[in-house]
């Protein structure tokens, strides 16, 4: 019996983005499915924002498609724009209305029926821990709760798909845990995409990750996948009596060797070309007294810092072609 697929509420196909002859996005394609709470990550200026701006319908792609739910957001972008909920960057507060007026006019601005208009209200301040501050101007609430209110606007109308840019900048930490742990709420009902530059939000909160670079997408895979990425290209050498370290790095295979405490090396090797076997025999022959041999563990900072520090043309990791 094979696990049943949740149903499919993005689809970003070959999107790219040009300004004159300049091209900011080259030929972004990915999927999003219901529950999945999917990071976009990248460096400032690596395209997270612009690829935002187009998968809410704020900006066209010059090449490219869009589809929410089924619908084409270039065709039907009332229809297409009707299932996203976005929160930009810098939240569009009115600090003059209060939490129920400006989420009134928000839900307004959504089309949510007039007689559906409270249940909405209350629905979309219940889920973000807003209830008790629907009187109070938005002006007098703090950055976190007024952060609370640019995710209420977006979910008012119950969205299938909310997009949120950058949502736990500028705030403290006990506020950052409260948003992350609502974001994570919202992904068992909704579809997220959560665009962060920040590397323990990513691993705290999504399911899948993207990487951005240069415009490019340069990877996609589960949170896991994106742990193990470097795991099978470094190893963990330990030797009690270790000889010089280019008697390690001529052997074949090896890249680069790193000197690490306690007896112990950081070999580098290109993918494929493991050189286990071959730092054994080494190792044995010549009496340096192996008592370690295991795969590194690299962290998602590592992870992250190579992935960008790729070529702009390497070519995509994914789980499956899309």
């Amino acid at each position: 019996m094979t696990d049943q697929v949740s149903p499919l509420t993005l689809s970003a196909t070959r999107l790219s983005r040009s300004y004159g002859h300049k091209t900011i996005i080259h030929d972004v394609s990915f999927e999003l499915r219901k529950g999945e709470v999917l990071g976009f990550l990248g460096p400032n200026g690596a395209g997270k924002s612009t690829t935002m701006q187009m998968l809410t319908g704020n900006l066209a792609p010059s090449d490219g498609s869009i589809q929410i739910c089924g619908i084409d957001l270039l065709d039907q972008p009332m229809a297409a724009k009707a299932k996203i909920g976005y929160l930009p960057e810098t939240p569009p507060l009115y600090r003059e209305l209060t939490v129920d007026e400006y989420l009134r006019f928000a839900a307004q601005l959504h089309r949510v029926e007039k007689s559906a208009l409270s249940a909405a209200i209350e629905r979309a301040k219940q889920r973000c821990g807003l209830a008790d501050t629907g009187k109070r101007l938005i002006g007098n609430l703090s950055k976190g709760y007024q952060q609370r209110v640019g995710i209420a606007q977006a979910i008012v109308h119950n969205p299938e798909v909310v997009i949120l840019d950058e949502p736990t900048v500028g705030l403290d930490p006990i506020q950052v845990r409260e948003i992350r742990t609502l974001i994570r709420e919202l992904g068992g009902e909704h579809s997220v995409i959560l665009s962060t530059h920040i590397l323990p939000e990513v691993e705290s909160v999504c399911d899948r990750v993207q990487i951005m670079h240069q415009g490019r997408l340069v990877f996609s895979d589960s949170i896991e996948g994106l742990r193990h990425y470097l795991k099978g290209s470094s190893l963990v050498l330990g030797l009690r009596t270790p000889p010089q370290t280019d008697a390690l790095a001529e052997i074949e295979g090896v890249t680069e060797v790193s000197v690490l405490p306690d007896g112990k090396f950081m070999i580098h090797f290109m993918p494929d070309e493991d050189p286990s076997d071959k730092l054994i025999q080494a190792a044995a022959h010549g009496n340096w007294g192996l008592f370690q041999l295991n795969p590194a563990q690299s962290s998602l900072e590592d992870v992250f810092v190579h992935l960008t520090n790729l070529d702009a043309t390497a070519t995509t990791h994914r789980d499956s072609p899309l």
